[in-house]
């Protein structure tokens, strides 16, 4: 058929293009909006579910949160730190007044012989070990060294026992008379007052303890001899101070110490 020749089969095609397109319209316009809704299901599927903030992603503001507590055990420390001299336990009670009190940047202390010049109540302790002490009888030192805190100390470390045992263990005899002899040529010699006004004030015998070994002089050496002997001697010179036997009594009248040593 000749199409060309003739306006019916044109019409007829242009009936059917115009039938086509307004069938079409709805068609498309329902496929146009499709994808969108469907696009829309998919996002608000794959959206995560909502997070919980963790206890570490703190975001209230500045300031607002609850300070912790301290680990518990481990309170601060409120005790004050030892005093750097404080004396330990099991230490002389004393302090360490019975050392050798030798200081070269200090005045040398006046050397004392009469005893009229002692307190009444170092006086009266002085002539009571004297006493005892020429009795020959260790015993009667027993009722003058005390008990408790006002023992006199004889050991610059502590003693296990009895006093007057451990007295006759330094005697080179049994019965305590050689360290009874020494006691009283000790007691026999010069003495010095010590820290006068003071907690610590003390009458001390022999004066060699607060003395320089080398500014004795030659009747001070004979002193010396009668209590120690000349190799004694050069050997406390090696050390610096006397550390043979020295008395402590205070003021108040306590034999407060006995010993030998540094």
């Amino acid at each position: 058929m000749d199409f060309s020749m003739s306006g019916k089969p044109r019409g007829l095609v242009l009936c059917i293009c115009f039938a086509a397109c307004c069938a079409a319209i709805p068609l498309i316009a329902c496929l146009a909006s499709s994808p969108a809704y469907a696009l829309s299901e998919i996002k608000r599927e794959e959206l995560p579910s909502p997070v919980q903030p963790s206890a570490d992603d703190d975001m209230s503001p500045p300031g607002s949160a609850v300070p912790m507590p301290d680990p518990i055990g481990t309170p601060p420390s409120t005790s004050q730190p030892a005093a750097p001299n404080e004396a330990e336990p099991g230490s002389p009670p004393d302090g360490g007044v019975t050392r050798p009190r030798v200081d070269p940047d200090t005045p040398i202390p006046e050397v004392v012989y009469d005893l009229d010049k002692l307190p009444e109540p170092v006086r009266r302790m002085h002539n009571l070990i004297v006493e005892a002490c020429k009795s020959g009888d260790i015993e009667k030192l027993r009722p003058l060294i005390g008990k408790g805190d006002s023992t006199t100390q004889l050991s610059l470390t502590d003693i296990d026992g009895d006093a007057i045992a451990f007295l006759k263990g330094l005697s080179g005899d049994p019965d305590g008379q050689e360290i009874l002899a020494i006691l009283e040529e000790v007691l026999d010699a010069g003495y010095v007052h010590l820290d006068a006004g003071t907690p610590e004030e003390l009458y001390v015998w022999p004066y060699f303890f607060a003395l320089p070994l080398d500014k004795l002089d030659a009747k001070q050496r004979v002193e010396l001899f009668k209590i120690v002997t000349a190799g004694d001697f050069d050997d406390m010179k090696q050390f610096g101070a006397y550390i043979f036997y020295r008395v402590g009594i205070t003021p108040a009248g306590q034999w407060t110490f006995f010993v030998a040593g540094d």
